[in-house]
């Protein structure tokens, strides 16, 4: 079975800027000049780009996302060094805390 191939965000994010958002080019260069994006960098690039439009957006939003094992890996890296606790992490990243407590029973074993 294949895996379903990851979208080319470093297309779409480019387009969208040229055609919608030329003055904020700056704010997300960095980003886009990476060789991979990841799911962490379209977070970035949406809050930068398109900001919190409002709560109920952001409610039903955050229910459509998935995360990639390395992008978790990441997240759970990020708590460590920062000794954050499942709450703190969860805030952080706008997730839940129960996400991020199944999380680390999940993968705690890789890090």
């Amino acid at each position: 079975m294949k895996e379903n191939p990851q979208p080319n965000y470093k297309r779409i994010y480019t387009d969208i800027i040229r055609k919608k958002f030329p003055k904020k080019q700056q704010l997300v260069h960095s980003i886009l000049s990476k060789k991979e994006i990841t799911e962490l960098d379209v977070l970035e690039i949406n809050a930068k780009l398109f900001g919190s439009r409002n709560k109920r957006n952001a409610e039903i939003n955050s229910r459509h996302k998935s995360y990639s094992k390395k992008a978790i890996l990441k997240i759970l890296e990020y708590q460590k060094e920062y000794q954050l606790n499942n709450t703190q992490t969860a805030h952080h990243f706008r997730l839940s805390r129960n996400t991020v407590a199944k999380w680390k029973k999940l993968f705690m074993y890789d890090i």
